[in-house]
């Protein structure tokens, strides 16, 4: 990927001696307009960051991911099709304000991210996490969440509805719930299994409004009765 040029991967260190030289200005100097950015976190294949690409030529989509070797799918399919609002970021999630500045993304997509049942701090639409997305957010930025997990679909509505953000959609059957928006039907590698073996897709999207404080929801809910495919190496058919 190193010799992909809409592709960066920046190490801790250089960000720390260096800093991030298109922080708060990607659309002038990567993309060349002055056009939304819409972010992809936990991008792994690509599918998403590409479909978007594809569908909307008016936003700049980047997709973000640590591992290199599944993001590598997106790259090059990008590159090869000559897609030029399409850029890759291979960096720890909870590093994005070292590469957005304020106001600087418009949205975020979080397609099938591990649900993260035992670790709330982790999950990627915590409190936590939403803090930070508040950050590089534009005011009453969207943030859009597709997820197999009732766990990760119920958690978030309640998120959501403790701290008041306004909702704009939500089902947890997507597929069976008549919306009839073209974005929505892109299927990531994840989503395939999962419809493939009956689970609905859940989705929710919301608008990540600034708050002075933010509270994670006080409620038990029930794991989910599978485990996610090929995380931490667990996936089988037995699951």
């Amino acid at each position: 990927m190193a010799c992909f040029p809409h592709v960066f991967e920046y190490p801790f260190a250089v960000l720390q001696e260096k800093g991030f030289d298109l922080k708060g200005c990607w659309k002038e100097k990567f993309f060349g307009n002055g056009n939304p950015i819409v972010l992809e976190l936990g991008c792994g294949r690509g599918e998403y960051t590409v479909g978007l690409g594809k569908m909307f030529p008016s936003k700049n989509v980047i997709g973000v991911d640590i591992k290199g070797a599944r993001m590598w799918a997106g790259a090059r399919e990008s590159r090869e099709a000559g897609i030029r609002n399409v850029a890759f970021l291979r960096t720890h999630i909870e590093m994005l304000d070292h590469f957005f500045a304020p106001a600087e993304v418009d949205e975020i997509w979080l397609t099938f991210p591990d649900p993260q049942m035992k670790k709330v701090n982790k999950r990627l639409t915590s409190t936590r996490m939403m803090k930070l997305y508040s950050r590089i957010m534009s005011d009453r930025g969207i943030i859009h969440l597709k997820t197999d997990s009732n766990f990760m679909y119920t958690y978030t509505c309640e998120m959501v509805d403790a701290n008041h953000f306004p909702v704009i959609i939500k089902t947890d059957n997507l597929y069976n719930s008549g919306i009839c928006d073209e974005i929505l039907n892109i299927k990531t590698y994840y989503e395939q299994q999962w419809l493939e073996r009956g689970i609905p897709t859940k989705y929710i999207r919301f608008l990540c409004e600034s708050r002075n404080g933010l509270i994670e929801p006080d409620i038990d809910i029930e794991y989910d009765p599978y485990r996610s495919y090929n995380r931490s190496k667990r996936g089988t058919d037995k699951d």
